[in-house]
């Protein structure tokens, strides 16, 4: 039974591991919703590129490209949770797995 019993465990154990590798333990980012309305991400852009610095989804900058509303707000929505712990779940949702891609890297 003491046979079993570890086998199960250690089943367990891979399946979450495999299951949990996309996952940074600790780790979570604040980013756009997939469903929210681009005129929406626009405004908050605006505004949060008001109050933090925005430098890197500048042309020129590692976040530029892709050079999308939803891009540029995700990573403004985050520098912003970074900054001052706000998340609005009214246009943003907190993501467990790193949004970084090619030269953006994520906080």
């Amino acid at each position: 039974m003491a046979k079993l019993t570890f086998s199960l465990c250690s089943l367990g154990f891979f399946f979450c591991f495999i299951m949990c590798s996309g996952y940074v333990h600790g780790k979570t980012w604040c980013v756009a919703q997939t469903q929210a309305q681009e005129p929406k991400l626009q405004e908050v852009l605006d505004y949060l590129c008001g109050r933090i610095n925005c430098a890197d989804i500048q042309p020129g900058g590692s976040c530029f490209d892709p050079d999308t509303v939803r891009n540029h707000a995700s990573y403004a929505i985050d520098m912003n949770f970074r900054t001052n712990g706000e998340c609005d779940e009214s246009y943003a949702a907190i993501a467990v797995t790193d949004p970084s891609y090619g030269t953006c890297v994520y906080p």
